[in-house]
């Protein structure tokens, strides 16, 4: 690859001796970082990053070993950072004295341009580097905007004058050292990829300060503007001559939420998992609504019933993984248990079956007499089992089968296991047909 992809002129060399911080405006010199012992390279997640990028590179499993040993020791001397290139003398356990260099793309001017344009659109973006953080979303905003901050695998190219054609123990070392300098200042890596941090900061606040004075021309524009109209004060005035755009069509499955898997510590108490799936759910249950909005006939349709708490805990249980369902029924003080025998009656039939779970009722005189005559019209004669009736339960007399009579006319079918009535099927209109759910016809 063309070294001018990597290195920006400034007419001096990167191993022309010296040690101080900051030298040059395009070049930091880093002083040799002293020899560490368990602890990793990396405690940040844009410098586990940088590692990755090496180790998924790289060969020779070999070399990476020998380049932590040697930096662990503090043989990588000096570093020097500037744009395209990381340069470092790196000594050998016998002290011979090797220069290694590692090469990675500088970003292009209309990369920089985007990159520049995506972050001054998010005031946390600037004040987080401006607090030597890398948040993952500046970085995934980043990559959304066709820039790749972080390198990736085979991005970060060796040089070393120990000729070695891959990554040497020298650049491995070289690569590690430089870990730590990213986790102390990411804007280590920006000059990696061609800018310094005064440019750049100069550069964002030039672009902050233009948003900024153009969004407030857009307000006075507004406010001069003429006021609106309100919709239903335009219809009243029968002058709507444009007639309203149709629809958009449904789409034919539930958006996708963010991923929310980063390499970054979730805050405290934060469980990421059930996070994930609540948004995912969320998504489910907007594409249900708009689906049903869209149907004929829908504006005749009755409001619905909203949903308790407990029962969204049990919706929501449902189709939850393991972690999430341990949650929820520790919110809904059901146990494991009693949140299962829940999620089982809700997947037969919803806030119905899960009402007929719980609740024991007594049918007023008509409903318990239409109910009696669908018994007695279910079975031919001498074939109806023997049933014993409590309130709106029916159980099969020396068996473990059990019909319960919803207040919507519905039966539902039960079995005793382990000594627990549960659930065993949907509701239908005739008792014969739910009891053979249980009994198999029998």
């Amino acid at each position: 690859m063309s070294d001018d992809l990597y290195d920006e002129p400034n007419g001096q060399s990167p191993g022309d001796g010296r040690h101080e911080e900051g030298v040059g405006e395009h070049e930091r010199t880093f002083a040799a970082l002293p020899a560490t012992h368990g602890r990793g390279f990396a405690q940040s997640w844009w410098g586990q990053a940088w590692l990755k990028a090496l180790e998924d590179t790289a060969l020779d499993l070999q070399q990476l070993k020998a380049g932590r040993r040697l930096a662990r020791v503090g043989a990588v001397g000096a570093v020097s950072v500037r744009p395209g290139r990381i340069t470092a003398v790196v000594q050998d356990p016998d002290g011979t004295a090797h220069r290694s260099d590692v090469l990675l793309q500088r970003l292009s001017e209309d990369e920089w341009d985007r990159f520049l344009g995506m972050a001054v659109e998010r005031a946390g973006h600037i004040a987080a580097l401006l607090d030597r953080e890398m948040p993952p979303h500046l970085v995934e905003d980043a990559a959304a905007a066709g820039v790749e901050l972080l390198p990736g695998i085979g991005d970060l190219e060796p040089e070393c004058d120990c000729d070695a054609w891959d990554h040497c123990g020298h650049t491995a070392a070289l690569c590690y050292q430089v870990a730590r300098l990213l986790d102390q200042d990411p804007f280590v890596l920006f000059l990696m990829r061609g800018r310094a941090e005064r440019g750049l900061l100069d550069e964002l606040q030039v672009r902050s300060v233009a948003q900024a004075e153009a969004e407030e021309t857009l307000a006075e524009d507004q406010e001069g503007a003429q006021e609106g109209v309100y919709a239903d004060e335009a219809y009243a005035e029968g002058d709507i001559l444009t007639p309203l755009p149709d629809l958009p069509p449904l789409p034919p499955e539930p958006g996708l939420p963010p991923s929310l898997d980063t390499e970054a510590e979730p805050a405290p108490g934060l469980d990421v998992a059930a996070l994930e799936f609540l948004a995912a759910q969320a998504a489910v249950e907007a594409h249900r609504m708009l689906a049903e909005a869209l149907s004929p006939g829908h504006e005749q349709q009755p409001i619905g019933d909203e949903l308790t708490p407990d029962e969204d805990a049990v919706r929501l249980a449902a189709t939850a993984p393991a972690s999430v369902t341990a949650r929820l029924a520790t919110a809904a003080g059901r146990g494991k248990d009693g949140l299962a025998l829940a999620v089982r009656a809700w997947r037969y039939g919803g806030p119905a079956a899960l009402f007929v779970l719980e609740e024991e009722w007594t049918p007023e005189a008509d409903a318990l007499a239409r109910a009696r005559a669908a018994l007695d019209a279910a079975w031919d004669d001498g074939e109806r089992p023997q049933l014993r009736a409590a309130r709106n339960r029916w159980t099969v007399v020396g068996g473990d089968a059990q019909l319960r009579h919803g207040a919507d006319g519905r039966w539902w079918p039960y079995r005793k296991e382990r000594g627990r009535w549960t659930p065993a099927g949907p509701a239908a209109h005739d008792p014969a047909t739910a009891l053979a759910v249980v009994t198999g016809g029998e």
